[in-house]
């Protein structure tokens, strides 16, 4: 018995699968961006890290003005959907796991600097000298 090769015979079939191509390397892109954001994270460089977050915001607002544009112009298919989820996904764990780096460097500091608020300057350039009126700094 021979094995017919799949033909795709309709319009509908052939614009599915060249949509199915575009989507394909923006959500590589993403895949391949993610993978380095974690690297930088593991080693915790933090040029590297912020390196890879631009790459990675950069390759998410690709993948998705891709994917809503497939989406307007007849759907995506379910692998890709789900590929994306899960790209979403790990976006949000990544986020979490630098927020809880952040919130640990933060500790650190205050461990190490326990005074810095008290006339010097912040990472943002302002005064961290304590006010006169009573006011709580958060």
């Amino acid at each position: 018995m021979h094995a017919v090769p799949f033909m795709l015979t309709t319009a509908a079939e052939m614009r599915a699968l060249q949509r199915a191509t575009e989507l394909e390397a923006p959500l590589d892109a993403l895949e391949q961006r993610l993978g380095a954001l974690g690297a930088a994270l593991a080693t915790s460089d933090a040029v590297a890290i912020e390196d890879a977050a631009g790459e990675l915001h950069r390759a998410l607002a690709a993948a998705v003005e891709h994917f809503a544009r497939a989406a307007r112009d007849g759907g995506v298919p379910m692998p890709l959907r789900q590929r994306l989820a899960l790209a979403g996904g790990q976006v949000a764990a990544q986020r979490e796991a630098l927020a809880r780096a952040t919130a640990a460097l933060d500790r650190a500091i205050d461990v190490l600097l326990p005074n810095l608020g008290n006339g010097g300057y912040g990472a943002g350039g302002a005064s961290g000298r304590n006010s006169q009126s009573g006011s709580l700094l958060a």
